[in-house]
């Protein structure tokens, strides 16, 4: 296992590390932006089901959108969760994912910002922007522990299907698409429980834009947990074996003939 690093080294380009926080604000943005635009609009407020497939399949779709548009830029975390869990894991240093994160913050108050100037607050849910919030049935552990469960989904998929490098070969169909139908299932089971969050900075937008911060350390500290116990898990539990490098001279084909049967 790689253990959690500072990584200081991961700064000296300064040119790559640009682009990664451009990468990340505008993901995170865009996610925001039309993820919690799903949450706006739309008939009356009788048709529940109808409404947490629509919100929950623009989550899901957008997510796998931008992996596959930015995850060679940055990996395209747009969650600090996510980037949390990876940095558990060893997968990115603490001081680039500490600028990560600030990059999706900013993002995502910027992409609430957008949807407010756009978005008339007379349309249904305009007003809240698309803001989490807990189901009053619900007690505050069981909905800290709703969302640190529904993101351990998500960096586990993230990681068994794109940062885990010794099993990326066996991936089977889009990693990007399995991210994102990760985020769409666990909407579709947490929606009418905590709003499904998922992510702090999808919450941090509409909370600052709107001004409304009920519950608000409830995002921060379910999927930051859910994240960092998925990274722990994952490499130390249920990482794929490294591969054992065979190369033999004598085993080495040039043309059609093998070396070793010269």
């Amino acid at each position: 296992m790689r253990f959690p690093y500072l990584g200081l080294e991961e700064l000296k380009d300064t040119t790559t590390l640009f682009k990664q926080v451009v990468a990340e604000f505008l993901g995170t943005l865009i996610l925001v932006f039309v993820g919690c635009g799903s949450c706006i609009g739309g008939e009356d407020e009788g048709d529940h089901q109808s409404k947490f497939v629509r919100i929950a399949l623009c989550f899901g779709v957008t997510v796998a959108t931008l992996a596959q548009a930015l995850g060679h830029v940055s990996g395209c975390h747009v969650n600090p969760a996510v980037t949390a869990g990876l940095a558990a894991g060893g997968k990115i240093g603490f001081a680039r994912g500490c600028i990560y994160v600030l990059a999706q913050n900013f993002g995502a108050i910027a992409g609430a910002g957008l949807l407010r100037g756009l978005v008339s607050t007379e349309l249904r849910g305009g007003a809240g922007l698309g803001a989490t919030g807990v189901d009053p049935n619900l007690s505050i552990v069981q909905a800290v522990g709703v969302e640190m469960m529904i993101t351990m989904v998500l960096v586990l998929t993230v990681y068994g299907a794109a940062a885990d490098e010794n099993n990326t070969e066996s991936v089977k169909g889009s990693a990007p698409l399995a991210i994102g139908l990760s985020i769409a299932t666990c909407h579709l089971f947490a929606i009418p429980l905590t709003g499904s969050s998922m992510n702090p900075a999808r919450t941090l937008g509409p909370a600052v834009i709107t001004g409304n911060f009920a519950h608000h350390w409830i995002y921060w500290v379910g999927p930051i947990l859910g994240g960092v116990a998925a990274g722990l898990i994952y490499q130390l539990v249920l990482k794929a074996p490294e591969k054992k490098n065979n190369y033999s001279p004598c085993s080495v084909v040039e043309g059609d003939v093998k070396l070793g049967d010269a």
